[in-house]
């Protein structure tokens, strides 16, 4: 792990630009910018960004683990985050001891076996959504997927259906959508300055949201049965600190659309990302509707961790020094952001071989290395819904691979689109997909596109779904 020091400062080598350019080349073209300075300068380098300022960029397996593994009380969130954006009671506000008692509050929900609880929630979920998806014609899942995982963490969160989370369910995807573009910015683009400006369109959505949120709260004091209750909101409304006292209700509110905000685009993209990957292995998309229908789900959990791997949503993971450390052969001083890049940890030749390709083969038989595989961060600011968005994943993948045939293409892979906070599919996820019936073998459909995929795959490994991207 880091430690803290005196040393003499030592940070990776970086390129030395002016702060503006090296700012504008991550936010235009994020993924081919790392990639290039990594090419040049390794897993570790140094770079002079705008709002984060000195920040160290590091990848390598063993550096990550340090960092993961450091205490709580050496590192802290950094300057500009979504709590920052959320409020006080965001779990993404808070350090040390603090986040430590409200990941052990809110861990339980969201953890073990009681996630499994949620499995028909999530079908119930799918089957709605995709009741009305067209056949024979290409549309974009991305959106169907989004509504998906927002009612899901909706009904998860508050434990009830009615007009409430119904007017949640219209609010949500717009303020999350402007929220992400305009985080990031410079405060005063954030602020409210009349009913057009960013900040005051988002701060009316806010405004929307809370009242929403303190009428449940309402209600839910008001429910005879409040003491049985198991959903997260009434979890937050019993809790009681170490001194005995309940939150406010406005940092509940906080809270509860810290996890509305975290639990359902990240989710949801992913499942677009598995839509546009699969469309694109029509032997691996074969097995995977083979082993469905046999009840299985190894290789099915494996395709999604090459999902998260090969087009991860959240491309970093983000801390700041609390005071000069140590970590690896590097001196960092107080006060610097340390970027754990997912993007480069995930394409290593070294922890994976032939990244380029999605080859889901390669996670059977056990889990990825939990410091060469980041999807979810690690250390205490690991996603505290990992289980839970897994579980969403898998079900979700389930029973649209049941429902739906989809229909194999041989175009170029979608472009990665930051949405701001998420990268997403450029062109949404898009499908062609027919209903699947009982008579009909699980690799029938339109067998001759999926021939034509495979005359172009031919050159890969038979049957192992492997691919360059």
């Amino acid at each position: 792990m880091a430690t803290a020091t005196t040393e003499p400062v030592r940070l990776p080598p970086g390129p030395r630009g002016p702060k503006t350019v090296q700012g504008i080349g991550l936010l235009i073209a994020q993924h081919a910018t790392i990639a290039a300075l990594a090419r040049r300068y390794g897993n570790a380098f140094t770079l002079n960004l705008p709002i984060f300022g000195q920040t160290v960029v590091i990848s390598d397996p063993t550096l990550v683990k340090d960092l993961f593994s450091t205490s709580r009380h050496l590192l802290g969130r950094p300057k500009y985050n979504l709590g920052d954006f959320i409020g006080p009671g965001s779990m993404f506000n808070l350090e040390g001891d603090e986040l430590l008692e409200r990941r052990k509050l809110l861990l339980p929900p969201f953890h073990g076996n009681r996630v499994r609880t949620y499995e028909q929630l999530i079908e119930e979920e799918v089957l709605r959504e995709i009741a009305s998806w067209p056949e024979g014609r290409e549309f974009e899942t991305l959106e169907s997927m989004l509504r998906i995982t927002l009612n899901a963490i909706l009904r998860a969160v508050f434990g009830a259906e009615g007009p409430a989370l119904e007017e949640l369910r219209n609010l949500m995807p717009p303020a999350v959508e402007l929220g992400s573009r305009i985080v990031f910015l410079p405060s005063i683009a954030r602020r409210d300055l009349g009913r057009w400006s960013p900040g005051g369109r988002y701060l009316e959505y806010r405004r929307r949201i809370d009242a929403v949120i303190e009428s449940l709260i309402a209600d839910a004091r008001a429910d005879p049965a409040f003491e049985e209750r198991t959903d997260v909101l009434a979890l937050l409304l019993q809790a009681r600190d170490q001194n005995g006292e309940p939150l406010p209700d406005p940092y509940i509110a906080d809270e509860l659309l810290t996890l509305l905000d975290a639990g359902h685009e990240t989710t949801s993209t992913t499942l677009a990302w598995a839509v546009e990957r699969l469309r694109r292995h029509p032997q691996l998309l074969s097995r995977l509707t083979e082993e469905v229908d046999a009840g299985g789900s190894e290789l099915r959990q494996a395709t999604i961790w090459e999902v998260q791997r090969t087009r991860p949503v959240l491309t970093l993971t983000l801390r700041r020094t609390q005071t000069r450390i140590r970590l690896g052969e590097w001196v960092i001083p107080e006060d610097s952001t340390l970027m754990t890049s997912v993007q480069l940890a995930h394409e290593s030749d070294e922890s994976f071989p032939d990244p380029a390709s999605f080859n889901p083969d390669r996670f059977l038989g056990g889990p990825p290395n939990p410091f060469s595989w980041i999807a979810f961060g690690g250390g205490m600011n690991r996603c505290i819904g990992a289980a839970f968005a897994t579980m969403e994943l898998d079900v979700a993948l389930r029973t649209l691979l049941r429902e739906f045939r989809f229909v194999p293409t041989n175009a170029p892979g979608e472009h990665r689109h930051n949405r701001g906070v998420s990268i997403a599919p450029g062109r949404g996820g898009r499908a062609i997909v027919y209903r699947r019936t009982a008579d009909t073998p699980s690799n029938g459909v339109l067998a001759s596109v999926a021939d034509h995929d495979n005359a172009r795959l031919g050159n890969r490994r038979a049957g192992s779904g492997s691919g360059k991207s």
